[in-house]
């Protein structure tokens, strides 16, 4: 007993001094990796909890107050949610206390990229606290996740568009024949790609003898879209780009596919459910995967590139009431630097992210059966990437048309 105590002991210690050194270790430049890391980290904790969680909290007796005992999909969704509302929670209060840092001088700035000891351990107590919270806070949460999420996939929709116009722009102005070769090059492989696959939706999602009106309706509604985007890019008075246009077509196909394998594994359209017990922990793993990469590639890109509450450029200072050293004044100059990037935004993405990877892992909490145990299964997922997919269209084909309905406006 005494031995199993004294190598307890050691183990935390070294868990404790891993945790110090990797804590050290973060500089500014990694100071977006590690908030990455630990949201990664809390969807892992998510995934493990949805797991092994449910026969715990059935004897928690503020969690488990009903007269009769909820199923075992319950406990699952309840133990994500709470994780979820804790990491909002997190990354929201962050939100709030970085609004208005403008430069590197600001107290708040080392605030932002250090303290990160004292961060991961407000992070797990947060974690922890959100277990002893009374359902009704949970399931008032689990109401505005839905459209916070929503919120989250409309600010990715922007995210891709921005990046689109800005490749496009880049190779455009190198006005070379090579750049404009590859553009033409990148435009067909993309339209090559994107009818391929509307052909496998065909094969897989419309088989025959079934009646999948549905699923025709959201592949023809895809292709139609796709052949606007065209018309209305190569239209004279647009005079835009084609390769905006065929990535974006690439995508909406993407987005049309991820609904329909959304859809329910025993509904008769699905082609792949003949498949879903082989594939079921794949397919939880990758779409765990999937979700971190996207919302971290959002969280990023948004914080460092967006204009929605960047950090206005600070004025100069005055001269100081007594000289200072060589130094001294480099250092001056090196704090007084204006941020990269809004550390407001950034945290709120992340809230945002909590949210939404919250939907993602239960289903959109509706979730029943066998689709229980699978990562974005069930109709309310078809419909989100269906209408997320609707509406990218419609701010490409707004991108392109409001500069000549609105000539003296910029866009």
């Amino acid at each position: 007993m005494w031995a199993a105590s004294c190598l307890a002991s050691c183990c935390a210690a070294c868990a404790c001094d891993a945790c110090r050194t990797v804590v050290s270790g973060i500089s500014r430049r990694s100071a977006r990796i590690a908030y990455c890391g630990l949201f990664a980290l809390s969807l892992i904790v998510s995934w493990i909890l949805r797991e092994v969680a449910a026969p715990l909290m059935e004897k928690i007796p503020w969690i488990n107050s009903f007269h009769t005992t909820p199923n075992r999909e319950w406990f699952e969704t309840d133990a994500v949610l709470r994780v979820s509302l804790g990491n909002f929670l997190f990354f929201t209060i962050l939100a709030i206390l970085m609004i208005g840092v403008k430069n590197q001088k600001d107290p708040r700035d080392s605030m932002h990229h250090g303290g990160w000891m004292m961060k991961v351990i407000c992070w797990c107590l947060m974690l922890i606290f959100m277990f002893f919270l009374p359902n009704g806070i949970i399931s008032f949460y689990e109401t505005i996740s839905k459209f916070g999420s929503g919120l989250f996939l409309l600010v990715q929709v922007v995210l891709l568009l921005d990046f689109v116009h800005s490749w496009n722009d880049k190779w455009v102005g190198y006005n070379e024949q090579f750049w404009y070769v590859a553009l033409l090059v990148v435009s067909l492989a993309c339209y090559v790609a994107t009818l391929a696959f509307n052909g496998l939706l065909f094969h897989f999602f419309t088989p025959s003898g079934q009646d999948c009106g549905l699923n025709t309706f959201f592949i023809v509604m895809t292709l139609i879209l796709i052949f606007v985007f065209a018309v209305v890019t190569l239209h004279p008075s647009v005079g835009g780009s084609i390769l905006p246009a065929s990535v974006l077509s690439l995508y909406c196909t993407y987005l049309c596919y991820s609904a329909l394998a959304s859809e329910p594994r025993d509904y008769e359209c699905n082609g792949l459910h003949k498949h879903s017990k082989a594939v079921s922990s794949g397919t939880l793993a990758l779409g765990l995967l999937t979700t971190i990469l996207s919302v971290v590639y959002s969280a990023v890109r948004a914080g460092s590139s967006t204009t929605l509450l960047s950090p206005p450029s600070s004025p100069r200072a005055g001269k100081p009431l007594l000289p200072l050293d060589k130094v001294d004044e480099e250092e001056e100059k090196e704090r007084a630097k204006p941020v990269s990037y809004s550390y407001s935004f950034f945290h709120l993405i992340f809230s945002l992210a909590s949210m939404y990877s919250a939907m993602l892992l239960t289903g959109w909490s509706t979730s029943v059966g066998e689709s229980g145990k699978l990562v974005d299964v069930g109709w309310p997922s078809v419909w989100v990437r269906i209408v997320t997919s609707w509406a990218t269209a419609a701010l490409f084909i707004w991108s392109q048309v409001a500069p000549i309905l609105f000539p003296d406006r910029e866009f």
